[in-house]
């Protein structure tokens, strides 16, 4: 079920500008050429317009392959396939957005489980383990892992992701609309009166090559912070903002260990390999809304 478009709903939709993804399947937009007299090449770019849909069915594998996206390396650890039925079992909360109509994959989604609701579901018992864990091995995220072990916290997972050619524009959207579907939720009685709100993401960092000198660009000057720990980069940018309202927040190592070389396959034509990493945010639910305007005020509301 449509529940938000981005253009062709223009009474309850939010409003997001066509955007460009040239490894996106092209739907009913046109191709325009960027014609410049000073190059010699012409760029064929794709008009898109993307759709906010609820959770259903068909996104099964879509969701399955945004899951395995978002937990990386550590994928293998869990059953994604009961991950993925148990956000299609609740299709009023959360959102999937598509570009070519609602038989199309979703190219994002964002959802909440309860945590404690869920917590005789074998998947979330398992995740519920794995995080905790990773919690406890990092004195930044140790009120994670005591929040994680309370009996008495209700906390929200907050699960989302998306191709990492995506606009981030289409996030607060995602966001606003969860909010309020929680609160409707609240209305019926459903179980989504959180204390916290946990968002699982995941970070990269820079680390030397480990291609032979002779293999290796030209070097240039290092993007290190300078204090022994090597800065973090984003793969969701709203994640420097829901920083400034946790209790807690930080990276942690992959359990799996990385195929020798594959930071190296990720260089991009730099001299630097890339190295991801999970992150964690901690957001007491009374912050949580207040989170969100400050996130659309930093990438910009769809409307």
């Amino acid at each position: 079920m449509a529940k938000r478009k981005s253009k062709r709903n223009s009474e309850n939709a939010p409003q997001l500008p066509s955007d460009t993804l040239p490894d996106a399947p092209p739907p009913s937009g046109s191709k325009r050429k960027n014609d410049d007299s000073d190059s010699d090449e012409d760029m064929d770019m794709v008009n898109v317009d993307f759709e906010w849909f609820d959770p259903q069915p068909i996104d099964f594998h879509g969701l399955k392959t945004l899951l395995r996206q978002l937990l990386d390396i550590d994928f293998h650890l869990f059953d994604l396939s009961a991950l993925s039925d148990l956000i299609l079992s609740q299709p009023l909360l959360g959102s999937t957005v598509k570009v070519d109509g609602n038989e199309s994959d979703p190219f994002a989604f964002l959802t909440v489980l309860n945590l404690k609701t869920h917590e005789g579901n074998p998947a979330i018992q398992t995740l519920k383990t794995y995080l905790s864990r990773n919690a406890g091995r990092t004195e930044k995220l140790a009120d994670i892992s005591r929040i994680l072990s309370s009996g008495e916290a209700q906390v929200g997972l907050v699960l989302t992701e998306r191709f990492i050619n995506m606009p981030h524009e289409i996030v607060p959207p995602m966001y606003t609309m969860l909010l309020e579907e929680i609160t409707w939720a609240l209305e019926e009685k459903e179980p989504y009166a959180f204390t916290h709100y946990l968002v699982l993401s995941k970070t990269y960092q820079e680390i030397t090559s480990q291609l032979p000198s002779h293999e290796q660009p030209p070097s240039k000057r290092s993007k290190g912070s300078g204090k022994g720990e090597p800065e973090t980069f984003y793969f969701h940018p709203e994640d420097e903002v829901l920083q400034k309202y946790s209790v807690g927040w930080g990276n942690f190592d992959y359990e799996t260990p990385a195929d020798e070389g594959a930071s190296d396959s990720k260089r991009a034509f730099q001299e630097m390999g890339v190295k991801p990493k999970g992150h964690m945010i901690l957001i007491e639910a009374a912050r949580f809304q207040e989170a969100v305007e400050a996130l659309k005020s930093f990438l910009g509301s769809a409307q």
